[in-house]
C-alpha cells in the first residue's frame, strides 16, 4: 500500500509527459507556446551549470527567510497569545503581510536592501511569516481552560504553563503553519529574484527575455521540485515530532 500511494501519483504525470510530447511533435501546439519535454530536459542538459547554481541561490535564500520566519514568527505569537490586549494591538499589521502582495513592495525591498540574497531573504520571510503567526497563536490561545485552571492551581508559573501545556498541546497547528510556509518562502524567493535578477526568479525572467520559453518551462520545474522538498522535509519533521510527542506523552502515563 505504501508503494501503491507513490505510484499512482506518478500514473497522471506520465501520461500528461506522453500527450505533451506527442502534441508537441506532431505541432499540434507550437513549440514556442508548449515545448515538448524532451526539449525543456536537453535546456537543462545544455546549460546544467546556470540551472544548479540557480537551483542552489533560491534554496539558500527560501531556506534563511524560512528559518526567520520561523524563528520570528513563533517569538511573535508567543507574545502575542500571552496578552489579549497585545494581541489586539499589533496581530492586525500581522495579517498586513499577508494582504499586501509582495511584487508591489518588492521594489522597496530593493531600494531598503538592494540587488543582492538580501532582497530575497526579506521577500520569503515576508510571504512565509503571516502562516507561523497565524497557526500558533490560533494553537496557543485555544488550550483546554480546565488544564490551564489545574496548572494554575498546582503552582505552575506562566512560562512552565507555555512550555509544559499550552506549546506541546498547540504543536500540531504550530507545524501546520510551517508546512505552509514551506511553499510560500519559495514563492517569495522567486518574487524577490524577479526583482534582483538572481536565483530561479532571474532565470526565467532573462529567459522570456529571450523568448526561450523550454528555459522558462525548465525553471519552473526546478522551483516546484523545490517547493515540495521543502513540503516533504517539513511534513516529515511534522511526523517526527508529533510521533514523539505522543509517545512521550503515552509513556508518561
Amino acid at each position: 500500500m505504501k508503494v501503491a500511494r507513490f505510484i499512482y501519483p506518478v500514473i497522471p504525470l506520465v501520461v500528461l509527459i506522453l500527450v505533451t510530447e506527442t502534441l508537441s511533435r506532431k505541432d499540434v501546439i507550437p513549440r514556442f507556446l508548449l515545448p515538448a519535454p524532451s526539449q525543456i530536459f536537453q535546456a537543462v542538459l545544455d546549460d546544467p551549470h546556470s540551472f544548479g547554481h540557480a537551483f542552489f541561490e533560491t534554496a539558500l535564500c527560501s531556506t534563511l527567510g524560512l528559518l526567520l520566519a520561523i524563528t520570528v514568527g513563533l517569538a511573535f505569537s508567543i507574545v502575542l497569545s500571552a496578552s489579549k490586549f497585545f494581541r489586539n494591538m499589533f496581530y492586525p499589521y500581522a495579517t498586513f503581510f499577508q494582504t499586501v502582495p509582495i511584487i508591489a513592495i518588492a521594489p522597496l525591498l530593493v531600494i531598503w536592501f538592494g540587488y543582492g540574497s538580501a532582497t530575497v531573504i526579506a521577500s520569503a520571510f515576508i510571504v512565509s511569516v503571516f502562516p507561523v503567526i497565524a497557526n500558533s497563536v490560533m494553537g496557543l490561545t485555544r488550550t483546554d481552560p480546565t488544564l490551564l485552571a489545574l496548572f494554575k492551581m498546582m503552582g505552575a508559573s506562566d512560562l512552565k504553563t507555555l512550555f509544559k501545556l499550552r506549546f506541546p498541546l498547540a504543536l500540531p497547528q504550530i507545524l501546520g503553519g510551517f508546512k505552509i510556509s514551506s511553499g510560500l518562502a519559495v514563492i517569495g524567493a522567486i518574487v524577490g529574484e524577479f526583482i534582483s535578477g538572481s536565483g530561479l526568479g532571474g532565470l526565467v525572467d532573462e529567459a522570456r527575455n529571450q523568448q526561450r520559453v523550454d528555459r522558462v518551462f525548465a525553471a519552473v520545474i526546478f522551483a516546484a521540485a523545490l517547493g515540495i522538498i521543502f513540503f516533504s522535509l517539513i511534513s516529515g519533521l511534522n511526523r517526527l515530532l508529533l510521533r514523539y510527542w505522543f509517545r512521550d506523552r503515552s509513556t508518561d502515563d
